[in-house]
């Protein structure tokens, strides 16, 4: 149905033509959305020149184009939050025209989120300019009204990466956990499986058996990047990942592709985040989530003199500097500067009690 009625709102119109979908709310009554939208398909269809171009276009209809292509090309939870935020736009600014939304709704919109903190405000801003953008790259539209907006100051805090001894905890609460387990029975698998691949979240949950070579000990993750497109990588097996997949290996479900799958809904997870706060609490150590096992599995390599090239290809890193984020040791170079400054201290007091 291309119209339909929201109750407490009114009526919209939605519709797809030539693979590009319309909608625009709130009318009255449906006859005034069916006049609508009987309007807006003859615009659609009416040939333009080959030199005009569309300078406008509906704020809904802007966000709805962004939304399917992101669905398209990105992550499950890149659209996900994609739709949060849209839901809160649309709320604000569904009536209005691209072209009639100012620098100054929009900075006083950033300003209402920072009620909640500079982090949400902040990503309302990226994700707004990422949409603006998007229009004008298609030359829908000619400005951006986010455009000059500033990012707010965000106090950056050392994130809690936690050690070897917590981990096992943590993994054995998992195995002893009898509603987790009951529910759940792979989790200390999977906890295992991310801390010995220095693998994301997505990637785990995407490993297929036919990227698992048991023969020659390693497997391929894919990441998602920024174009959409999959990229993959080679990690070596360690003797536990080995024998983790080697026996799990032998009990799948071989209608199952996936290494890990969600037994209550017979796919690949989306999410497991919430199992880490339950398994912390009842190990009594302090919470963190399944990334932080990357950190500290890249900072165990750097500890142990493994070369940061080495570990920047197993992260599947672009840059150096990302990696640099991941290690969270202390250098050499530190150590031994807070040596000289230990030492000097001692110094300047022995000389001046000796001339006393």
């Amino acid at each position: 149905m291309s119209v339909y009625l929201v109750k407490g709102k009114g009526c919209r119109f939605d519709f797809t033509l030539k693979g590009i979908r319309y909608t625009h709310a709130w009318f009255t009554t449906k006859t005034k959305a069916k006049q609508a939208e009987a309007e807006k398909r003859k615009e659609v269809l009416q040939p333009r020149p080959k030199t005009e171009i569309p300078i406008d276009m509906g704020f809904l209809e802007l966000v709805n184009r962004r939304l399917d292509h992101v669905q398209a090309y990105n992550l499950e939870s890149h659209y996900k939050d994609h739709v949060y935020m849209a839901k809160r736009w649309i709320a604000r600014w569904d009536q209005l025209e691209c072209s009639e939304m100012t620098n100054e709704m929009v900075q006083q919109f950033v300003l209402d989120r920072n009620r909640v903190s500079p982090y949400t405000a902040n990503k309302e801003i990226r994700f707004l300019r990422a949409t603006f953008n998007f229009g004008k790259k298609r030359k829908w539209l000619t400005t951006n009204p986010v455009d000059g907006i500033e990012f707010l100051p965000v106090d950056k805090r050392l994130a809690y990466v936690p050690d070897a001894e917590d981990i096992e905890k943590v993994i054995a609460q998992a195995r002893s956990d009898q509603w987790l387990v009951k529910r759940f029975p792979d989790t200390a698998d999977y906890i295992e499986t991310l801390q010995d691949t220095l693998g994301r979240m997505s990637e785990i949950n995407r490993l297929e058996w036919k990227d698992v070579d048991l023969d020659q000990r390693r497997l391929v993750l894919y990441t998602r990047k920024i174009d959409g497109g999959l990229t993959p990588r080679v990690v070596p097996m360690t003797e536990r990942l080995y024998r983790i997949l080697l026996r799990r290996h032998a009990e799948r479900d071989e209608a199952k592709p996936w290494v890990f799958w969600n037994p209550r809904t017979g796919k690949p997870y989306q999410d497991r985040k919430k199992f880490m706060k339950r398994l912390c609490e009842k190990a009594e150590v302090q919470y963190f989530r399944f990334h932080s096992l990357r950190h500290s599995s890249a900072s165990l390599m750097d500890n142990n003199n493994v070369p940061k090239g080495v570990i920047q290809r197993i992260l599947g890193h672009k840059n150096r500097t990302t990696t640099d984020i991941y290690l969270h040791s202390m250098g050499d170079s530190e150590k031994e500067a807070m040596l000289v400054l230990e030492n000097a201290r001692e110094k300047s007091l022995t000389q001046s009690l000796t001339q006393r």
